[in-house]
């Protein structure tokens, strides 16, 4: 029965050697071994004042040296930001003073080919038997191969599949991937390569290209067999494993399947008669996937020539059709690697809810909500703010994971440093300081404290990070070029990480993407390459065309405003959810941190108790990053602490709901009754507010937000204001205040970009006036209204209010959108009086002393420079009071208004200034308000989101 026969004239295509690069570490490790000591030391390094205009003393990085002790000599290195760069650094100084170069020292690494030879060798040799016991005993993932080998009854004792040593030493497959590249993409050609190796050691090892398993010619000792045998532990009946079964047809269900281990059973033997083989050498053996310590493999039948052939080339812009495949699909997008024949999945084992999983892990949104454990709830983040307030895996764990999972290459991160005074100092008010030779503090768009002098720019250091996407053959995908730049290389990477994840999240969605506008679709910092692209994913269209077949098949764009069904509320607008509980005052907004309690039911017509799906007793996330699906924020900034909600929803993917469910089968039967709906139950327990608001309160008394209300009174009562206006209004702080205030007002209109924060001001406010005769009895105010756009935007119906009002808004925008507000403002609304504060950077100083701002800081970044930080992690801009009095008095200049300065939180004439500083423009009386007619047409620019009138009410 046995054919022995050589592999070497195996048609495969052997790919050229790659010699492993050694770091200079491992060579002064091959050559002095446990001779040669490391030794570290931490180092502070002392900066240049970073923050400008400042004589404050400040920490520099923390560094390390290392102080390599060899027997001869010793050596130094220089100062490294990691402790395993200054061990290679300090190695490299060591191989100079020897004289060795290490890039020619690779010389002296063994053949690849011979060290596989001598692996096999190893693992069949006596020796082995003489200590076997010992290698048995260990977690080796082989071990229990080999022991199961050896019990196997009539011809096949002693024989081991080669697809079991492939799959379970990973040394022996490190190898055949250096022997063979084409085994990167397809691990399957790995065996043919163990073949090849195998026939080398014909005296000792019979192999058999048909059976394709490996066994010794000379039979082991007894006395080991039997050794082998009484460390076993007995089986007094069937051991029953559940795996998940995966038909070749797409018209079959995933089904569970039951595999009956015997006392002496090898389950390979079983898994193969399920797969329809003759025995376990026909099982091939993928890798493991899912997470890092998961055991979960995909057996696959050999009985294809296929599988151990390299994948044809697929030809970009080839339409392939879901129906019409020649392998199985599901189970090729799972292994990233056609297969043609079915496959089971075995875990050890659990409900095909593990086969759900591993697809939601495929994209960029899924494996983060895996990462959270909240498949329901959470959403890829749309936006990083610190590595303290993120929650879950980090962008660039995330990206590294999503290469992973589709076979691809590591991504290639490269940080840029910006040095230059052009990227520091963007803006034309920068520029035009520097100009003027000011040493105040500038900061630029990108959150960099820089002087005007040109020592204090040198010594200013931002970053970008660039990132490449490669094939495992190396083929160029996708390329990240940010504009954006950090004060911390971290930010920098998990920025351009979520850049690229961002990106491909959007195409995942909706794959389905004509080859020709698939570049077109990418925005500016990404750069597409379609054909290698649509090489490496062309199997997600067809699931995506499986999972959506009555989809918008040859759409003509990517859509990033693609809306979920779960998005959607069933039956309720958002003014109409039924929130219970007492207001608390203290509710959400964006920068806030939140704590909620959650859980998500599958609920059906007919039936009672809803299925359990998800829950969670603590959930924390921040406001504003899109870290949860967006109707549950909008809900959340309705709330305040103590407050519950529950909200109806539109059904999620069935793979979502399939990958959350415990019980999948009660989850399938609910799933096909006609009506079922996502049922989300909600409990605020905590809002943490922004770190902004944490330092003014702590600080000030009343807080900083209070101040501001009161500023405006004053100017309201002074000049008997009757209509206001106030730009940037959120979710209504300011108007709540006024409301609550009396005052002459009548008329009070807030405008914002955000539909969220209006519809949080219009709840508030709605409730404050209907109680408004019994809290303020000589209240005038008339009409409250609610508009949604942009500040920047006009609408000739607000035009020529007494008084407006934009406070702490601006540093929120772009400074060249600051610029056309404020010629909106003054040049187009026209109010009598308009008051506008920004923080003032200079302050920021003393309010980052604070213990509460400490508190804030990356506990992996204590060991860079302290430097002035905004106040906000979403400001785009912070001014000086110079910076903040050069654009003030130039607007006043244009419109024909007048200017005067002051501010609240601090001492005008002592340094460094009000903490907030505010310009209060008076609009000259002699000049003359304009027609509006003459500057907008008939249509209106802003959407009324909300009105209340006292005339209506009272009726």
């Amino acid at each position: 029965m046995e054919n022995v026969k050589s592999s070497s004239s195996s048609s495969v295509a052997v790919g050229p050697v790659k010699k492993p690069m050694l770091t200079p570490k491992a060579i002064i490790h091959q050559k002095f071994g446990d001779k040669a000591c490391y030794s570290i030391e931490e180092v502070q390094e002392v900066p240049q004042n970073w923050c400008p205009g400042l004589a404050i003393a400040q920490k520099g990085p923390c560094l390390f040296i290392c102080r390599l002790q060899l027997p001869e000599f010793s050596v130094v290195s220089s100062p490294c930001k990691r402790k395993k760069e200054a061990e290679q650094s300090a190695a490299e100084l060591a191989l100079h003073k020897l004289g060795i170069d290490p890039k020619k020292s690779t010389s002296t690494v063994s053949d690849p080919g011979d060290e596989l030879v001598s692996r096999l060798s190893y693992m069949f040799s006596n020796e082995v038997g003489t200590s076997c016991l010992h290698f048995l005993s260990s977690l080796h993932p082989l071990s229990g191969h080999l022991k199961a080998v050896f019990l196997r009854v009539g011809e096949l004792n002693g024989s081991v599949p080669v697809s079991a040593l492939v799959a379970c030493d990973t040394k022996l497959g490190n190898l055949c991937k250096l022997i063979d590249s084409t085994a990167v993409g397809n691990p399957f050609l790995s065996i043919l390569t163990v073949m090849r190796a195998a026939s080398r050691l014909s005296e000792l090892i019979a192999v058999s290209e048909e059976e394709l398993w490996i066994r010794r010619r000379e039979p082991y000792p007894y006395d080991l067999v039997e050794s082998l045998i009484d460390q076993q532990t007995p089986m007094t009946s069937e051991a029953c494993i559940e795996a998940v079964y995966i038909p070749f047809s797409l018209n079959e269900d995933v089904r569970s399947v039951s595999l009956n281990l015997g006392p002496k059973g090898y389950y390979l033997d079983v898994i193969a008669q399920k797969l329809g083989v003759v025995d376990a050498s026909k099982v091939l053996i993928s890798r493991t996937i899912g997470k890092a310590n998961s055991e979960m493999r995909l057996y696959i039948s050999a009985l294809e020539a296929n599988n151990l052939n390299p994948v044809s080339e697929f030809r970009a812009g080839e339409k392939l059709s879901c129906y019409d495949c020649s392998f199985n699909l599901h189970a090729s997008y799972l292994l990233g690697q056609q297969i043609h024949i079915m496959i089971c999945i075995t875990i050890g084992l659990e409900y095909s809810g593990g086969q759900r999983t591993m697809l939601v892990g495929k994209t960029p949104d899924g494996l983060y909500k895996l990462s959270r454990e909240a498949i329901l709830m959470a959403d890829l983040p749309t936006s990083f703010s610190t590595k303290a307030n993120w929650k879950g895996s980090l962008p660039r764990d995330l990206l590294c994971g999503i290469c992973r999972q589709h076979q691809l290459s590591e991504p290639v991160f490269n940080v840029v440093s910006d040095s230059s005074d052009s990227d520091h100092v963007s803006s034309e008010s920068c520029r035009k300081l520097a100009s003027d030779g000011s040493n105040t503090g500038v900061m630029s768009e990108n959150g960099s404290a820089c002087a005007m002098n040109a020592q204090n720019i040198a010594a200013m250091e931002t970053f970008r990070c660039e990132i490449r996407l490669f094939s495992k053959k190396q083929d160029l995908i996708i390329e990240c070029y940010p504009k954006q730049s950090f004060r911390k290389q971290g930010d920098a990477v998990q920025y351009a990480s979520l850049s690229v994840l961002s990106w491909l999240n959007m195409f995942f969605k909706q794959p389905d993407v004509p080859l020709e506008m698939l570049s077109l679709t990418a925005h500016d910092d990404i750069k597409c390459h379609p054909t290698s692209f649509l090489k490496e994913f062309y199997l997600l269209e067809l699931m995506h065309n499986v999972q959506q077949p009555g989809g918008s098949q040859g759409s003509q764009k990517l859509d990033p405003n693609h809306v979920d069904a779960r998005d959607n509320m069933i039956g309720l607008g958002n003014k109409h959810l039924s929130i219970s509980g007492p207001e608390s005052g203290s509710s959400p907004s964006n920068g806030s941190f939140v704590s909620i309690t959650y859980s998500v039911n599958l609920t059906c017509e007919g039936k009672d108790i809803p299925l359990l799906l998800e829950s969670s007793d603590e959930f924390e996330f921040e406001i504003g990053t899109g870290a949860v699906i967006p109707c549950i924020e909008a809900a959340l900034l309705q709330m305040t602490a103590g407050q519950s909600v529950c909200i109806f929803m539109g059904l999620s993917s069935r793979d979502l709901i399939m990958a959350a469910a415990v019980d999948s089968e009660e989850a399938v039967a609910c799933l096909s009754s006609k009506s079922c709906c996502l049922e989300y139950c909600i409990s605020l327990l905590r809002v943490m507010e922004p770190l902004e608001d944490r330092m003014e309160q702590a600080l000030f008394s009343p807080p900083l937000s209070k101040q501001r209300v009161e500023y405006a009174l004053k100017y309201i009562k002074e000049f008997s204001a009757t209509s206001l206006i106030d730009f940037g209004c959120g979710s209504g702080s300011l108007l709540e205040s006024l409301v609550g205030s009396p005052s002459s007002l009548e008329k009070i209109v807030g405008i914002d970009i955000s539909q969220k924060g209006l519809i949080r001001a219009a709840k508030i406010l709605h409730s404050k006036l209907e109680k408004l005769d019994a809290m303020v009895p000589r209240s005038r105010i008339q009409s409250v209204i609610l508009y949604e756009g942009s500040i920047t935007g006009f609408d000739p119906r607000l035009h020529g209010y007494d008084i407006g009002t934009c406070l702490e808004v601006i540093e929120h925008m772009q400074e060249e959108q600051a610029c056309l507000f404020g010629d909106a403002a003054l040049g187009l609304f026209r109010p009598w009086v308009l008051i506008v504060s920004t923080p003032n950077y200079e302050y920021n100083v003393i309010l980052q002393k604070s213990n509460i701002s400490s508190l804030e800081d990356d506990p992996d970044e204590k060991s860079q420079p302290e430097i002035c930080k905004f106040r906000n992690h979403d400001h785009k801009f912070e001014w000086t009071r110079v910076q903040f009095n050069h654009w003030a008095i130039d607007l006043a200049s244009k419109h024909n208004y007048s200017v005067e300065f002051g501010g609240v939180g601090g001492i005008a004439d002592v340094e460094p200034g009000f903490a907030s500083q505010i310009a209060l423009f008076r609009r000259n009386e002699h000049n003359p308000v304009k027609d509006c007619g003459e500057c907008m047409g008939p249509d209106l620019h802003y959407r009324t989101l909300w009105e209340w009138n006292a005339m209506s009410m009272s009726s």
